[in-house]
């Protein structure tokens, strides 16, 4: 007891000394309008000591007595330096804003990174004020669209839970994955298609392509987008290639967010809206010599058996008024040793057709903690539930999904249900669309984890060596099940029409893992010169397991499998390793000339050698003119060229010949596949040269980036026509290559900046062109539905995505030897688009608009409208020269003369996004709170001349080349929003 006492006094004594030993520094963080500046990072250089601003701006820190160096950062600023040597009490720190986004981090390595004014290839960044700061997402692949130059972004299908393809600098393969890579928080993230198994009911693809048509989402939408910090878009090789063999398609990384050192920030969200048809078609108009000549007899019976009376059928199937609500609660927050960052969000969107909409929970946590001076540790964790009633929609050749069903059905057919709720029969088709839309079942729910881990040893530093080694890894596990219902009741599955009932449960179990050990080395000989070398082993595992089982003749109402008559099962595996290692080499003079060189070995059990290692090399150099020169006008000047190689596997199973299953008298056993397996089968390669420059003026308050770029894609994987003495009829092989060449160009610019004013404005335009440059086997047409109708053909010297078919040689051109025309091309012209942000005072106006240039769509909607006689625009007279003929009489008198009718130019303007918020005085709520209030929307102006609701469709998902087929999918909607974000 008596040594304790000693021991207080001797503390209480020491005490004023340690207070006096340290330097107290307080402030303000303001920006050029003497506005604060809430939660920005104030920290001690070179240490762990730091805190940021609370809502006011103003922080308090204490430094050692020696001293230190303030280094005050905050996005879309400046970084600033300010040296203290005695107390500093009431500092104001005004910031400067980075108008042309220089101080922003871009990445050139597994573990590095560098300035973007350093940076000698092109990245498309996006922040999460341009992510979401409009308007609210439900997916993050469908924010993509239009916000950075060099990609093509489109939507698969309307329907809820997304369905977005991606394509970054064009086609990058034929047959095998053409969706960039997706990195979340150094985590690779899947982003799988999984089919449903309604081809069942559909019999898609039992005729012409077979592609699989079953309309699914892909998985990237279980990411929520409220969590995003950053989006970089690694669009060239020169960049890829740090990914690898799995890099040739462009990746995506993605960086959520994080706490930073301070009070705890809370933030609140709400959203409240709701989704409409995007654009309407309308319907024919009848009387009874159109049914007559339509549907004749009996077309005549029904519609007098109704006495002429009309339905308005679009409204009905695509009218609702999808109510959408998106709540939102965030907090974050730390201290120098801890930060944190937690937030849930809960989304819940109707569809524009009844019983369809999108339902998402999503629980994210993000903690980094200094374990100790040398040793820093992040962990991020992220749980999503997910379900999306998705409709049945696109192509069918039982005429049962919902879409072609009502083209098939003339609007003069009652199938509304009696008071009883019994459905009439559909006397004109074999489907009522109302009771198929009213009854069945197409859900895909999700459960899916995400679990990420970083450790930063710092080995050794000093003022010339800086050595660390960074140990990163992550599990992306997800449960998705589909449950497709069709109750026997259905018309087309009672009465001998079906199959009595059918129900249909995938369940697909995903275990994806990664694991990297990287060490980097920093050394400084010279104030102006450094060296960063860095070198490290990579491990990634994939296990995708999917299981359907398809049963029917079902007992009375009973959805359970067992309770049925027949039932069969599918199960498709797709087990992968692959291993690999990377070494780079980076050197900076003075921020001048900066050069980068490495390699990346991979090999996986997907090649046809497991054990043999494909290397993919990488260079690049970047030039800053502008410090040897005395221009003045100027404020950046950067030449910058870069090289790269990255690759792409085979399609899984390609390289062995695989078993089918088969019965024969009641016993089982296995037959060779009629396709041939590859044993030397080599991965997709990708070769990329990419030249550009960057230059700004005015402090750079006007930036313009521009790059060429040249991209061979060689060794491309087919499945092609082999000898019949083989045994076999196809087999895969490398036998093709495609060369893309483009331009990408960019501005930046901040016209008006005064105290009350501020307007930014972004412009991109991009362009790609692609062309076969190598083919070993003859040409050959590929995808949609054969050249009767329009298809794709690949030709060496010809675009590997021109559209071609049957031609009459008296109004197109033919050629003579394939008796085809070439009608268009998938690949558009060029991209345009150009965002505005205003604000003046506390008000603030985003607009986001979005011009495609060319680009042709397969259209078969019209065809199949045309048939049956329901098109819109059936009666109009613009088609036929002699102007006799109607437009769908017309149409169809050249069926089968040539395809030129369903080739339609997909060219479209939009306003993609626009929003209106006010941010209140923070004096109503005693500086307490901000509250801001807004009004924003989506899709809400379009213009464009195809026939159909949207020039933005894929019959067949994400497939590489027939993206631009559409088959009556579920229509795209625009939207409003009323939003109102509190922060405290």
């Amino acid at each position: 007891m008596q040594n304790l006492k000693r021991l207080q006094l001797l503390c209480c004594l020491l005490a004023p000394l340690w207070v006096f030993s340290q330097i107290s520094v307080s402030g303000t963080v303001v920006d050029s309008k003497s506005n604060p500046v809430p939660f920005a990072s104030v920290k001690e250089k070179n240490s762990n000591t730091g805190t940021s601003t609370d809502a006011n701006g103003k922080f308090s820190l204490m430094l050692p007595a020696k001293g230190g160096v303030l280094e005050i950062t905050y996005i879309g600023f400046k970084s600033q330096l300010i040296p203290v040597t005695s107390n500093l009490n009431d500092l104001v720190v005004k910031m400067q804003e980075d108008v042309g986004h220089l101080e922003e981090v871009v990445v050139t390595g597994l573990a590095t990174s560098t300035k973007r004014a350093n940076a000698a290839h092109a990245v498309g960044t996006i922040s999460a004020k341009q992510l979401v700061g409009t308007t609210p997402q439900a997916t993050v692949d469908a924010a993509l669209y239009g916000k950075f130059p060099g990609a093509i972004v489109s939507s698969n299908s309307g329907a809820p839970g997304g369905g977005i393809s991606v394509k970054l600098r064009g086609i990058t393969s034929l047959v095998g994955n053409s969706q960039p890579l997706f990195i979340v928080d150094g985590v690779y993230y899947d982003n799988s298609s999984i089919q449903g198994g309604l081809n069942f009911i559909s019999k898609a693809a039992g005729q012409g392509n077979t592609n699989f048509q079953d309309n699914p989402s892909n998985r990237v939408a279980d990411l929520d987008p409220e969590d995003i910090e950053r989006i970089e878009i690694l669009k060239g090789a020169s960049t890829a290639a740090i990914y690898g063999a799995r890099a040739a398609a462009g990746v995506v990384i993605i960086t959520t967010k994080k706490g930073k050192s301070g009070k705890p920030k809370i933030e609140v969200g709400q959203s409240i809206g709701w989704q409409m048809q995007l654009r309407k078609l309308g319907q024919r108009t009848w009387d009874t010599t159109k049914v007559r000549a339509a549907y004749g007899a009996n077309g005549i019976t029904v519609y007098n058996a109704n006495g002429g009376k009309t339905y308005n059928y679009e409204d009905e199937l695509y009218g609702n008024k999808g109510l959408m609500t998106n709540t939102r609660l965030s907090i974050s927050g730390g201290n120098d040793k801890t930060t944190y960052f937690a937030g849930v969000t809960y989304l819940d969107n109707e569809g524009i057709v009844k019983h369809t909409g999108y339902r998402k929970t999503s629980f994210r946590l993000n903690l980094d903690q200094n374990l100790t001076k040398f040793l820093d540790v992040s962990l991020n964790a992220n749980y999503v539930e997910s379900s999306a009633n998705r409709g049945f929609f696109n192509n069918d050749n039982t005429s049962t999904t919902l879409g072609v069903s009502f083209v098939s059905t003339p609007s003069w057919v009652n199938l509304y249900p009696d008071a009883n709720g019994n459905y009439p029969n559909n006397p004109l088709a074999p489907s009522n669309f109302i009771q198929t839309r009213d009854l069945i079942t197409n859900n895909e729910s999700v459960n899916r984890i995400l679990l990420g881990g970083r450790a930063t040893w710092k080995v050794y530093k000093s003022r010339m060596h800086d050595v660390k080694v960074i140990v990163l890894g992550g599990i992306d596990y997800y449960t998705l099940k589909t449950t497709a219902i069709f109750p026997a009741k259905l018309q087309f599955q009672k009465d001998g029409n079906g199959t009595n009932g059918a129900l249909i449960y995938g369940t697909t179990l995903n275990h994806n893992e990664n694991y990297s050990a990287l060490g980097v080395y920093e050394f400084r000989p010279g104030n102006n010169l450094t060296f960063t070398t860095q070198a490290g082993l990579n491990a990634f595992n994939v296990d995708l397991n999917t299981v359907v089982n398809t049963a029917t003749q079902l007992i009375g109402t009973q959805t359970n499998i067992d309770q049925a008559g027949a039932i069969q099962v599918e199960q498709n595996k797709n087990i992968s390793k692959d291993r690999g290692f990377f070494v780079q080499e980076e050197f900076n003079y003075n921020d001048i000339a900066i050069a980068t060189l490495g390699v990346r070995g991979d090999k996986s059990s997907r090649n046809g050698d497991a054990d043999k290692l494909y290397y993919y090399p990488k260079a690049s150099l970047a030039f800053n003119i502008l410090p040897l020169t005395s221009w003045k006008v100027m404020s950046l000047l950067k030449l910058r060229a870069a090289y790269g190689e990255s690759g792409n596997f085979a399609p899984f199973g390609a390289i062995y010949t695989s078993l089918v299953p088969i019965n024969f008298n009641g016993t089982t056993g296995s037959l060779v596949d009629v396709t041939r397996g590859a044993a030397d089968l080599k991965p997709e390669r990708q070769k990329e040269l990419e030249l550009g420059f960057d230059a700004g003026v005015l402090n750079n308050r006007v930036g313009l980036e521009f790059t060429w770029y040249k991209k061979d894609v060689d060794d491309l994987i087919l499945k092609v026509q082999t000898t019949s003495s083989s045994g076999f009829t196809t087999a895969w092989k490398n036998v093709a290559a495609i060369q893309n060449k483009g331009v990408e160009i960019g501005l930046n610019a901040v016209p008006v900046i005064t105290k009350e004013w501020r307007w930014n404005v972004q412009a991109n335009w991009w362009k790609n062109k692609a062309e076969v440059t190598r083919l070993d086997v003859p040409a050959f047409n590929v995808g949609a539905f054969g050249s009767t109708l329009g298809t794709y053909r690949i030709e060496k010297g010809k675009s590997p995505t021109q559209i071609v078919g049957i031609g009459d040689a008296s109004t197109d051109k033919v050629d003579p030897t394939t008796k085809l025309a070439v009608f268009g091309n998938g690949e558009p012209d060029f991209n345009f688009s150009f965002s505005n942000n205003v604000t003046w005072k506390n008000f603030e106006l985003s607009v986001l608009m979005h011009w495609k240039k060319g680009g042709d769509n397969v259209n078969l909607s019209t065809l199949l409208s045309d048939i049956f006689g329901t098109s819109p625009d059936y009666d109009k007279k613009t088609l036929d020269p002699t102007g006799q003929k109607t437009d769908g009489d017309y149409r169809l008198s050249i069926l089968g003369v040539t395809a030129r009718p369903w080739i339609q130019d997909a060219t479209y303007f939009r306003v993609r996004e626009i929003g209106l918020a006010y941010t209140l005085p923070t004096e109503w709520f005693k500086d307490v709170a901000k509250v801001k209030l807004g009004f924003s929307g989506r899709n809400l102006i379009n213009a464009f001349k195809y026939k159909s609701y949207d020039p933005e469709v894929s019959n067949f998902g994400i497939d590489a080349i027939s993206s631009n087929v559409e088959v009556t999918p579920f229509p795209s909607a625009k939207s409003y929003h009323f939003n109102v974000t509190v922060t405290f």
